[in-house]
């Protein structure tokens, strides 16, 4: 009996650089998995496009997927859920698990360390004595306090002042962080991108900290191993949730 496919569901972005980052983060799941099936797709921009990766699979003799969802943070994913609802309306005997989201994992910190030192050599920065965390934003307050609490956390490790700050829906923006660490003295700040691709919210929350006074932004999470391994674990615990009872 073949394992569940695994389709990697991103919402859908025109901007390409978005695109690619998410096929590069599944191929990377594929070469740590090369035994399962795996596909991406997107939602949003290119409405049947899930649709038509389930009909692939179902042609391929697939009766059972497990969807795993593209998102850090814990937001509800109603879109995702309509689109499963259609694609089993569709293929009554297919079985579809969504599995939770990436959230927003401790062992992300390490990637935000590896994207953080790339940023700090690259702008040949070689003191920091602040660090803003920058998020999408959420109108949850919930979600944006899990930010604020992963921000803690890094600094912890780091014995850094920390602060969150959000490229949307929620105040701080990543300027108004860098400039409040400045009106204390700080002069050597440095902010993290705490999104999974490049974007326009992620250009804008650079643009802003660069204009207040930041030393380096990183990148994205983007394609990192540890990445493809937390969708490999929400896959695992999907793959389970499908085996009767």
């Amino acid at each position: 009996m073949a394992a569940p496919a695994l389709v990697a569901l991103a919402h859908g972005d025109r901007d390409p650089r978005s695109t690619s980052t998410i096929t590069a983060l599944v191929d990377e799941v594929r070469a740590q998995r090369p035994d399962l099936r795996v596909e991406k797709a997107f939602l949003g921009t290119t409405r049947w496009e899930f649709q038509k990766v389930v009909d692939r699979l179902v042609k391929a003799g697939f009766d059972e997927v497990v969807v795993v969802p593209l998102v850090l943070g814990d937001a509800p994913t109603p879109a995702i859920d309509e689109a499963v609802s259609e694609a089993t309306g569709r293929h009554r005997e297919l079985k579809v698990r969504v599995t939770s989201t990436l959230g927003l994992e401790a062992r992300f910190l390490e990637v935000l360390d590896v994207r953080m030192r790339e940023a700090l050599k690259a702008s040949r920065v070689r003191e920091l004595d602040a660090l803003v965390l920058a998020a999408a934003g959420s109108t949850d307050p919930l979600a944006n306090q899990a930010v604020a609490r992963l921000a803690r956390l890094w600094g912890t490790h780091h014995r850094l002042p920390v602060t969150a700050a959000y490229a949307a829906s929620a105040p701080p923006a990543t300027g108004e962080a860098v400039r409040a660490f400045r009106g204390e003295g700080r002069r050597h700040i440095a902010v993290a991108s705490l999104f999974l691709t490049p974007g326009p919210l992620v250009d804008r929350a650079t643009e802003l900290a660069l204009e207040a006074g930041a030393v380096a932004v990183s990148e994205p999470l983007g394609a990192h191993p540890e990445v493809a391994r937390t969708v490999l674990a929400r896959y695992a615990v999907g793959a389970v949730e499908l085996v009767p009872v």
